[in-house]
């Protein structure tokens, strides 16, 4: 394969973390890793030790650098107040498995799963759940070919669609045919 890929990830949401606050609710955040690029997440506001961020990632390589990476790492922080934000935890996500069928089949697509949150102690508290999507350079540009062929079609009005639909002869039949036997019955 030429180019080189995308990866898209979907963080979701992460349930059960930990509360490094004193006092008032987190304020929890991400900080994702791929390679050398990084992506901060938007402020979550925790409550019940649950955080919602429903947000897209993209990160893009040339094929060279993709076969050298090995890791998603994603580091949760909780904003705070009067101090340095507080470490929560980080999950690190092999990208063997994904990178290698997605450069196979042009795109895979991995539902978004749960993954632990593993603390400074190396013990795990609380999970966050993380989609991802790798396609290659070669498919993500079949697929905006795809849209732009269809955003060029002509538009037609309700008419044109109505007279469309009259030249069918499976329609006319049904109806001339309808008339015909009405016809012969009376």
């Amino acid at each position: 394969m030429k180019g080189g890929g995308l990866l898209e990830v979907l963080l979701v949401n992460a349930e059960g973390i930990r509360h490094t606050n004193i006092v008032g609710r987190p304020a929890y955040y991400v900080i994702m890793q791929c390679g050398s690029q990084m992506y901060t997440s938007k402020v979550s506001k925790g409550k019940d030790n649950q955080a919602w961020w429903n947000e897209k990632f993209t990160f893009e390589f040339p094929i060279s650098d993709w076969k050298r990476l090995a890791h998603v790492k994603l580091k949760i922080m909780d904003k705070e107040l009067f101090a340095e934000s507080g470490f929560v935890g980080e999950t690190l996500i092999l990208l063997g498995g994904i990178v290698t069928e997605g450069c196979d089949m042009g795109l895979i697509e991995v539902k978004p799963s749960p993954y632990n949150v593993v603390l400074e102690d190396d013990t795990y508290k609380g999970q966050v759940k993380i989609g991802f999507k790798f396609m290659t350079n070669k498919q993500s540009s079949v697929e905006v070919k795809r849209f732009t062929e269809r955003d060029n079609e002509p538009r037609h009005s309700v008419l044109d669609s109505i007279l469309r639909l009259w030249e069918n002869s499976w329609w006319r039949f049904l109806f001339h045919g309808s008339r015909n036997s009405k016809n012969k019955a009376t």
